[in-house]
């Protein structure tokens, strides 16, 4: 039972951090729940479809299948979200000022919502697939599953939904005017984090080897495999042994989302002033 609480618990924990960040951006926007829960059950699918071709997937590419695969979908997701902020920092205003009415500028906002619903699924696609895998392996070790294992499962799942909200409910506390800022901040660290993330997978496939060598250790510290360690890996990116590589790639998304950021708002208040 507690191997399967603490397993489903994690990952879930996991994707609910990113799916409160979500929730919390999107806060007032007509149609949002239906994006979100859309992008979760796509995941939650996607996850189940991983899981039966894993063992074929993993073999691919000279047994670096699913290095790849977690690679791509990482990097997916560090370009939805990139094009989430660029199309913020231009429209945020018009949101803001109608954040919870139904304008123009909200009708406009599905753009908005559609790559935040693919990071929700992508998020959930990664987890959900790790969930299935490792409950897998922790039944044939235990000989199959039992009672215990699907009632620690479900108490893990009820478990990381409460992180999930908690996250939600925290950012939502945050006054309007101050929203945009926090969110963005979080959005850029998690795509940067994603980013090195998909390094380390391309590292570990020996594709990537460039800078690989390991510029810090902090694991005495705070080890990346603590639940503390776990929430900082999914929120800022956060590595107790990163590759030079990791920190070259990790720095580079987030200038890149903050020029992006900077020529696409000045678009605007360009016009504007015309």
């Amino acid at each position: 039972m507690l191997p399967s609480l603490l397993i489903v618990f994690r990952e879930v924990f996991e994707a609910g951090l990113i799916v409160g960040i979500v929730m919390a951006v999107t806060a007032g926007v007509p149609g949002r729940g239906r994006w979100i829960a859309g992008g979760v059950v796509a995941g939650v699918l996607g996850a189940c479809v991983v899981a039966l071709f894993t063992s074929g997937l993993s073999n691919l590419f000279g047994g670096s299948g699913q290095e790849l695969f977690n690679a791509g979908i990482l990097s997916f997701a560090v370009l939805m979200l990139g094009w989430h902020n660029v199309w913020m920092a231009r429209h945020g205003r018009e949101l803001a000022a109608e954040l919870r009415a139904a304008g123009e500028a909200v009708v406009e906002g599905s753009k908005s919502l559609a790559a935040l619903a693919v990071v929700v699924m992508i998020a959930v696609l990664r987890e959900g697939s790790e969930v299935v895998l490792f409950l897998y392996g922790v039944a044939a070790a235990q000989g199959g599953a039992g009672v215990g294992m699907v009632i620690g499962g479900f108490a893990g799942l009820v478990l990381g939904s409460l992180v999930c909200l908690t996250t939600y409910l925290g950012l939502v506390t945050i006054p309007a005017r101050h929203l945009f800022a926090v969110t963005t901040t979080l959005i850029s660290l998690l795509a940067a984090g994603m980013a090195a993330q998909a390094v380390a997978f391309l590292e570990q496939a020996d594709i990537l080897t460039a800078f690989d060598e390991t510029v810090w250790n902090t694991s005495r510290i705070l080890s990346e495999q603590s639940y503390l360690g776990r929430a900082l890996h999914t929120l800022i990116g956060y590595v107790d042994q990163p590759t030079a590589m990791q920190l070259i790639v990790y720095a580079a998304v987030l200038a890149a989302i903050a020029t992006l950021m900077k020529l696409f708002a000045a678009s605007p208040a360009r016009a504007a002033l015309s």
